[in-house]
């Protein structure tokens, strides 16, 4: 016996956890095209990405003690840059809670060979930040994006930290209140929370990660887009709009879109406010249904951007159908949970996604529920 099929679907079905759903209103016709076809080195080109690098302070409320550059590479270029470029002068402490925090593990033991320390959690656990030794660098994933798992806040990193705080921070900026004094270097990419372009990643400095830089010499060999010294100073130039290699003027104009939204909205605390309320309408959604729950159990933890869920009994195989069907209706795109992670859904609550959205998809996912529940039974 086939399910009823919903009466209304979700206006903008797009719940990837990344790239994330555009901003509300967007199009490519409202992007900026004067930059494009021109150097990034022109006056036209570093003044559009000085801008996006102005627009990101403001919205992020970061401090001038905190440099911003655009780099290659998404946030794992980023990331892997900071890694590359400031680790070996201290032990490493690196923290692992899903499949991302599990790659920086990777770099550091065989890449690097650094030898560190390892503190892991299963996925939706997270590791017992209070066994953290500060006087290693501290690598760490604010919002696991794989697991729905979040660091509470920043009140576990002391202000007298010897060693430096590493924050991949790329499901959180935008979303989360981050107190910067404890952060040193922190990474990200545009096309999490605000919607935008993948390819180019996000790096901001403090004043003790700038220290770092011009006070160590890595021991291996440092690729191109990875250098961030010249003559044992830092290259301010990449904090400036002058990328180490040419970028993308389309996705910084797409950037700009974006973040000129977010300024409309208020900036951070609007941000914030959309992410929130989309979590709320889907922590409903969970509430009402027995065959649905939060990987990530703690509430303190758990994520209000990239939301994990376990559907009961479900295996990947059951997850696969159950996605599929969704797609295939145009009711909702990409909301099978990461490959590394247990079989499940994964659903984009950042603020570019539309809470009445949110809201629509509680009744295709009983839909989806029973169709799939039902073809297998029947099998």
């Amino acid at each position: 016996m086939s399910v009823p099929v919903p009466a209304r679907k979700p206006a903008r079905p797009h719940f990837s956890s990344g790239p994330c759903a555009k901003p509300p209103g967007y199009s490519p016709a409202k992007l900026a095209t004067e930059s494009l076809g021109r150097s990034h080195r022109a006056k036209i080109g570093k003044a559009r990405l000085q801008l996006a690098i102005d627009l990101m302070r403001d919205v992020l409320q970061l401090p001038d003690t905190h440099r911003i550059g655009i780099v290659p590479g998404s946030d794992t270029g980023a990331f892997e840059m900071a890694m590359w470029t400031m680790l070996g002068a201290r032990p490493v402490t690196t923290l692992a809670w899903e499949s991302f925090g599990e790659g920086w593990v990777t770099d550091a033991v065989k890449q690097l060979k650094l030898d560190p320390t390892v503190l892991r959690a299963d996925y939706g656990q997270i590791a017992d930040l209070a066994a953290v030794d500060w006087s290693n660098d501290v690598l760490f994933t604010w919002n696991g994006t794989t697991s729905g798992v979040r660091v509470p806040n920043a009140d576990w990193i002391p202000e007298t930290r010897e060693g430096l705080s590493f924050a991949d921070a790329t499901s959180a900026v935008f979303a989360y209140d981050i107190d910067w004094s404890k952060i040193d270097v922190a990474t990200f990419s545009w096309q999490k929370v605000l919607g935008g372009e993948g390819g180019h990643g996000v790096l901001i400095l403090g004043p003790r990660a700038v220290e770092r830089l011009e006070t160590h010499t890595p021991a291996w060999p440092l690729p191109k887009v990875f250098r961030l010294v010249s003559k044992g100073k830092l290259a301010e130039g990449v904090f400036k709009g002058e990328t180490i290699n040419t970028p993308s003027m389309l996705a910084v104009e797409d950037a700009i879109f974006a973040l000129e939204w977010a300024k409309s909205l208020g900036g951070l605390e609007g941000l914030k406010a959309r992410s929130d309320a989309n979590a709320a309408a889907l922590d409903k959604i969970v509430a009402e249904r027995a065959w649905l729950s939060h990987l990530a159990a703690d509430e303190a933890t758990r994520s209000r951007t990239s939301v994990c869920l376990s559907v009961e009994g479900a295996d990947a195989d059951f997850i696969k159908k159950f996605a599929g069907l969704l797609e295939k209706e145009g009711a909702a795109f990409d909301i099978a949970g990461y490959r590394d992670a247990p079989a499940g859904l994964r659903i984009w609550c950042g603020a570019t996604v539309d809470t009445a959205d949110v809201e629509a998809l509680g009744p295709w996912l009983d839909w989806a529920w029973a169709s799939t529940t039902a073809a297998l039974a029947a099998a």
